[in-house]
């Protein structure tokens, strides 16, 4: 594998970047982790994807600032999923978690905003430093004004604000600030929470969260009922099954039908 490593157990698929000593990403890495997380998507053993790095001190430095003086241009085609695999896979259903065990920096810190769920070491730090390289967060400019009050934001994009786990956590960005060795472990314990969910609820429930983001509430709840996803949902047999389970008191058996 190209940079990284997947372990995938009990539906939950675990993604490694390990490229020495940043774990930052060149666009063969970042082609490679989209064609990954393209395959989770049609592979019914892989429930809920988890994204980290190797080692302690980066989850990921961002772009490959090395493949960047080879030649590699900013805006060079980093796959179907974007910069970092997942990120802009179109129509994505797998919920990913991002594990950051270090630093996120720069496009690392966009793979982590662009995760559903995150949970960070207590040592772990987020921060923008492309305005003061001469370059700008792209992903980061659009993202992270949506996840955090505005001043906030324009201090991390504008002048490089480095923002702690705990600061993190405070504004949301996080769901749960663990211990270093702890990380993987409690990671893997939210996927398994979120892999107890029915999948079509799951990939209906990111559906409309996608359409619904420039819609206002009312709109949204009423269109989202002729989604296909909305009705693939609704109209299923998990739909019955849990209905079903929860009656008689035993743990729903779900076939993503």
């Amino acid at each position: 594998m190209t940079g990284f490593h997947v372990e995938i157990t009990d539906g939950v698929a675990t993604v490694t970047i390990d490229r020495p000593k940043a774990n930052a990403i060149d666009s063969v890495t970042s082609r490679a982790l989209g064609e990954t997380f393209l395959a989770f998507e049609h592979d019914p053993a892989v429930r809920v994807a988890i994204i980290t790095g190797a080692g302690e001190r980066f989850f990921c430095a961002g772009w490959d600032l090395g493949a960047a003086a080879d030649g590699e241009s900013f805006d060079v085609d980093n796959g179907v999923g974007g910069f970092g695999g997942f990120p802009d896979l179109p129509g994505r259903t797998t919920p990913v978690i991002a594990a950051v065990n270090g630093m996120a920096v720069g496009g690392g810190f966009e793979i982590a905003m662009a995760a559903d769920l995150v949970v960070a070491a207590e040592h772990a730090q987020f921060f923008l430093p492309e305005a003061r390289l001469g370059m700008l967060p792209d992903a980061g400019s659009v993202r992270l004004p949506r996840l955090l009050p505005p001043h906030i934001a324009r201090e991390v994009l504008f002048a490089g604000k480095r923002l702690s786990a705990d600061d993190a956590a405070r504004f949301g960005l996080v769901n749960r600030v663990v211990n270093a060795v702890d990380l993987l472990t409690a990671a893997q314990e939210l996927a398994r929470e979120v892999a107890q969910a029915a999948p079509l609820s799951v990939a209906a429930i990111l559906d409309i969260e996608r359409r619904a983001a420039h819609l206002d509430a009312i709109e949204a709840i009423r269109a989202m009922r002729d989604w296909p996803s909305y009705r693939a949902c609704i109209d299923s047999d998990d739909a019955q099954e849990g209905t079903a389970a929860f009656n008689e008191k035993r743990p729903a058996r779900w076939t993503g039908r």
